[in-house]
């Protein structure tokens, strides 16, 4: 047999699998750079460097950022992701129907992307990426949205498809981790788009097109931030697949507990959906109760994500101590430093340590209050996902894309792949510590360059607005370098890259069954929702409050 013939047969995927795959990849690629150029002007402008030329506006830069790379660049990356998690762990390749939903949920996607992108572009959208009401974008903005929200529901149908197809030739046995907790991704993401669904669907498109006249601007909000919160998750939870299962088989360890990934994955799942209010309490119309209550269901995540520190760390130690490491931190020198696809995720774990802190201020009512709507808030969520998961996402596409192509990754790829990061490292140290700290010192979020009239607050907020600028450019050359890695990534010699899918640990405690009754965690689910929204809601419905007009403000 030739070696050509061996490769191949160690690269597991179907060749359509890997063209479903990798075409989501692509795209995801192709918007985190548009969302690159726009955040590059942004902070250029908002630096004051720069001025943007007649017609091109800095909402509008600021709405093509969020859009891209919030929505965008995320979405697509993860659901080609999840397909290549289930064709790997569930029988090695998609089931035709999988394969088909999965096509047409990501035309659909595109396309909705496509039009979105149209009305960002003419000035018809700059309702930046929350879409907030009262400012009213064209209906097709609006229609596009569900485009996208619809497609990825069709993707996910695929998911859960080839999870049945797979359980019911396998009955009786555990699904495979990788698998297990792609299903949960999914079933975080629709549960929670219901909540944006209802909002454009029945509030928004009636609205733009004047078949009412105003709009409930607390309900269109609060159906908004049902969404927004799980959202975080979504983006999330496939880093933390990485890192539960693909880093300890990198690192040539074990999965500490296969028992204890499944139990954080649950209570991932239960608790980031109904705490949707902890990013409105400083808006009036919501009772100080149900503001309370979902803080203290938001404090829950801190369980699982203690849980997932833990389990990371101690396959870090176990496999470090196997290698003969001593002291107590010597098995830190035995982990692969010089190795992108553990460097960049270890980036964003260690990141994520500060990003996590400053959540628990954001959602302190106390706390909340003296950092609401400032760019503290702007650099928060930079540490997570534009850091966290960004890096996460980064290190995994140097070895998702050669091991579904049948390709190396070289030790000249993986120096370019350790440069990048080091680059997207800096410049995050710029931009969101500028952010953090000025953040503190009053400087709000959401607005374009201004002096406030010389105002000495304003004008001593302008060495950290030019910091920004230092490392949104920064930022910018790193995006550059990963788009250039993923071209160069498809003209790697043939051979073999692992698809890394770690095995549990022998001491590991078995895995209750209970984990995989998903009718019992659907139906908890619905009922914290149900009692964390149902009486605010009807609040909100039988308020006597005036609606809103539409505001084009650009």
């Amino acid at each position: 047999m030739r070696p050509s013939d061996v490769i191949l047969q160690q690269n597991k995927f179907h060749k359509e699998d890997t063209a479903l795959v990798l075409t989501h990849i692509c795209f995801a690629f192709a918007a985190l750079f548009l969302g690159g150029v726009a955040g590059l002007l942004q902070g250029l402008v908002r630096g004051g460097t720069i001025t943007l030329p007649a017609g091109i506006g800095y909402y509008q830069l600021l709405t093509a950022h969020g859009v891209f790379m919030a929505l965008v660049f995320t979405t697509f990356f993860i659901i080609g992701f999840l397909y290549s998690a289930v064709a790997k762990t569930l029988g090695g390749e998609l089931q035709p129907v999988a394969r088909n939903l999965g096509w047409i949920g990501f035309g659909l996607m595109s396309i909705g992307t496509i039009v979105a992108t149209m009305m960002i572009l003419l000035d018809k959208a700059t309702v930046l990426y929350t879409f907030y009401a009262p400012m009213q974008a064209s209906v097709d903005f609006y229609i596009a949205l569900v485009l996208i929200v619809v497609g990825s529901w069709v993707s996910g149908a695929g998911i859960f498809y080839q999870y049945r197809y797979w359980k019911k030739h396998h009955k009786g046995k555990l699904s495979p981790l990788l698998s297990f907790m792609s299903v949960a991704v999914m079933l975080l993401w629709i549960i929670a788009t219901l909540g944006v669904a209802i909002e454009v669907l029945f509030q928004l498109i009636p609205w733009s097109l004047g078949w009412v006249d105003e709009v409930n601007v607390l309900l269109s909000r609060t159906l908004f931030w049902y969404f927004g919160h799980p959202l975080v998750y979504f983006w999330l939870l496939p880093a933390y697949m990485c890192w539960y299962v693909c880093i300890p088989k990198i690192i040539g360890g074990k999965v500490f507990s296969d028992a204890l990934a499944r139990f954080s994955f649950v209570l991932f799942l239960l608790f980031s959906i109904p705490v949707g209010f902890h990013h409105q309490l400083m808006e009036p119309g919501i009772s100080p109760f149900w503001k309370y209550l979902q803080v203290v269901l938001t404090f829950m995540v801190v369980i699982p994500s203690l849980m997932t520190a833990f389990s990371l760390f101690a396959s870090f130690e176990m496999n470090g101590r196997a290698r003969g490491s001593k002291g107590l931190f010597g098995w830190v020198k035995k982990l692969p430093w010089k190795d992108v696809r553990f460097f960049a995720p270890f980036m964003g774990m260690l990141i994520f340590i500060p990003a996590g802190a400053g959540g628990l201020i954001n959602a302190s009512n106390q706390m909340n209050a003296v950092i609401h709507n400032t760019l503290w808030v702007t650099g928060h969520f930079h540490l997570t996902v534009a850091t966290s998961v960004a890096l996460t996402f980064f290190g995994m596409t140097y070895w998702l894309i050669p091991s579904m192509m049948g390709r190396e990754l070289t030790p000249g790829m993986n120096k370019l792949g350790i440069i990048q990061t080091i680059l997207w490292c800096i410049g995050m140290f710029f931009m969101s510590g500028s952010m953090h700290t000025v953040g503190l010192l009053g400087s709000p979020r959401r607005t374009a360059y201004t002096t406030y009239s010389d105002h000495p607050d304003a004008v001593g907020w302008m060495p950290y607005h030019v910091a920004m600028a230092v490392g949104g450019t920064i930022l910018f050359a790193a995006v550059i370098l990963m788009v250039v890695n993923i071209l160069l990534m498809f003209k790697l010699p043939k051979g073999y890259t692992e698809y890394p899918v770690g095995e549990v640990a022998d001491a590991a405690q078995p895995v209750p069954r209970l984990f995989e009754r998903w009718g019992l965690w659907v139906g908890l689910l619905v009922l914290l929702i149900v009692v964390a929204y149902t009486v605010p809601v009807i609040d909100m419905l039988n308020n006597t409050t005036p609606g809103s007009k539409g505001y084009v403000t650009w």
